[in-house]
Order: C-alpha cells, then sequence, then structure tokens
C-alpha cells in the first residue's frame, strides 16, 4: 500500500475485536503483529508458575525485565510455549492485576517500542496508541457493546470454554471488572486518545471492520 512504514496502533476493551482485526490489518499490509496483551498475560503465568506474589510490584517487575520474551509465531516466555496456557479466566484476572503495575508496565513499554522501532507494525493493546506509540501513524480504538463483547469472548475458544459459551452473564461480569481494572489504574488507563478514529464494532462483521480501519490507513498515507 505504501513504500513508508507506517506504525499502527489498534486500542479497546477485551472483546472489542482488537486481535482478530489487527492480526488480519497485519496480514493484509505485509506488517509485523504484536499483541501486547500476551506480554503481561505471560508475565502473570510466570509470576504464578514462580510463586511470585502478583501484588509485589518490584519483584514482578524484576522479572519481567530478566524474562526473555517472544511473541511471533506463538507466545514464548524464557522458553516455555505459553501460547496457550495464557489464554484462561485465571490469567485473565492474573494479568488485570500485573497490568495496573507502573513499573512492570515500564519494562513491558520499553520492549514494545523495541518492537515497532521503524515501522511496518501493528501493534494492539489498551495504551498503544496513548502511551507507548503516542506519534503512531493510525490510531484506532475499537469497541463494542458490553453484551456483544461478552458473548464474543465467550464463544472464542482461545479465551472461552464450553462452560463460558453456556455462562455468558458471567464471562460479562468478569470482563466488567476488567474493563474497571484497566479504565481506573493509574499506570496508562484504558482510554481513547484524542486523534484515534473510534469504531464500534457491535453487530459488525471483522471483514468490514478490516476494511474501515486500512482506509484510515489510506488516508494516513494521502496525507
Amino acid at each position: 500500500m505504501s513504500a513508508r512504514l507506517l506504525t499502527i496502533a489498534i486500542d479497546g476493551p477485551s472483546g472489542a475485536g482488537k486481535g482478530t482485526v489487527a492480526r488480519t490489518v497485519a496480514e493484509r499490509l505485509g506488517y509485523r503483529y504484536i499483541d501486547t496483551g500476551a506480554m503481561y498475560r505471560a508475565v502473570a503465568w510466570k509470576a504464578g508458575r514462580t510463586g511470585l506474589d502478583l501484588r509485589d510490584e518490584a519483584a514482578v517487575a524484576e522479572l519481567a525485565r530478566r524474562a526473555s520474551l517472544r511473541l511471533e509465531p506463538g507466545v514464548m516466555i524464557d522458553d516455555e510455549d505459553v501460547t496457550r496456557a495464557i489464554r484462561t479466566p485465571e490469567i485473565d484476572a492474573a494479568a488485570a492485576v500485573v497490568a495496573r503495575h507502573a513499573a512492570v508496565r515500564a519494562v513491558l513499554v520499553d520492549r514494545q517500542r523495541e518492537y515497532g522501532h521503524g515501522g511496518g507494525i501493528v501493534m494492539e493493546g489498551r495504551d498503544i496508541g496513548t502511551v507507548v506509540f503516542p506519534a503512531a501513524d493510525v490510531k484506532v480504538f475499537l469497541d463494542a457493546a458490553p453484551e456483544e463483547r461478552a458473548r464474543r469472548r465467550a464463544i472464542d475458544p482461545a479465551h472461552g470454554s464450553a462452560q463460558d459459551a453456556r455462562d455468558v452473564h458471567g464471562v460479562a461480569q468478569a470482563l466488567e471488572a476488567r474493563d474497571l481494572s484497566d479504565r481506573t489504574r493509574t499506570a496508562s488507563p484504558l482510554k481513547v486518545a484524542p486523534d484515534a478514529v473510534y469504531i464500534d464494532t457491535t453487530g459488525v462483521s471483522v471483514q468490514d471492520v478490516v476494511e474501515r480501519v486500512l482506509g484510515v490507513v489510506r488516508e494516513a498515507i494521502e496525507h
């Protein structure tokens, strides 16, 4: 689409479609795709595996600093493949605790900026356009109605289970708790960047959202 390699930031709450949309946009552009949420999940998993108290900010930050993280093609931390292990309700909750620590975020944001150096990247998370890359070429914030997000998360095999699919109400409650944690944390709270394009994905197909994002990318290239 362009010889200039762009930095594309896609933010939003859980269940808004960030992962699928960001991954597809990256494939269409031939860009790298980085799921920053997986980094917090992997650190939370490792902290749990090593018996660290997730509330111990200094200890978890040191773990994150020392850990070897690889996000492509799967998620690896210290040579352990945790691609599937980090997609559970328990890790959802643990990652929310870890993500509230400013010291942990500082470590992982530095790594995210290294990944994105030079552009040619689609990075998704909750603070990409506001903190990680505030000067990103393209900023998109995806959102959806709470009930829609809960339904999607419940039937997503990467996150949910057969039990979740039968208990959308329970999934909705878990998402509500995560939203509250993300929006009220002191360090890099979830919010819409002033210059981000806001897209409500409720009732909209993934392909239509992808095309809308690619349209935003074209506008950025032309201007």
